[in-house]
């Protein structure tokens, strides 16, 4: 069985999560450099099985898309041209980054940790995974 990857893409840094291999948990996996993205992804799927890569896709109240999206559709393309294999969903990830300061916030870290910007993409990854878990019932 092949894991669920989730993807909370930015223009610096990239949150990763990823489900054990029965789809039960998200875990949060690491943070990556936007520029070093592609590499990690071709490491990681030589030593795990994944067969779906879902990808937070930021949108605001009227369900349009954000600003962002400039940077993450070429992102999306790129990934579904490399890795035609894979299955490539994409999950609105609205709200994922201010959940995540909260869940910090209620996990009493010091301000410091909390304004640890590699650990709130990671989080956010995980929440974006988790959500879509839930969603298609997995």
């Amino acid at each position: 069985m092949g894991r669920i990857l989730a993807i909370d893409y930015g223009r610096k840094r990239v949150g990763l999560a990823v489900t054990d291999p029965l789809k039960i948990i998200a875990n949060g996996l690491t943070t990556v450099r936007s520029a070093d993205i592609f590499s990690f992804l071709d490491d990681y799927f030589k030593k795990e099985d994944v067969e779906t890569v879902v990808v937070g896709y930021p949108v605001n109240l009227k369900n349009e898309g954000a600003e962002s999206l400039q940077f993450i559709n070429p992102f999306i393309k790129k990934l579904i041209k490399k890795y035609p294999d894979t299955e490539i969903d994409i999950y609105d990830e609205r709200f994922t980054s201010k959940m995540a300061q909260a869940a910090l916030i209620e996990g009493n870290l010091k301000k410091k940790d909390r304004q640890n910007k590699a650990l709130v993409d990671k989080i956010s990854a995980v929440l974006i995974l988790q959500s879509y878990l839930e969603f298609k019932n997995i």
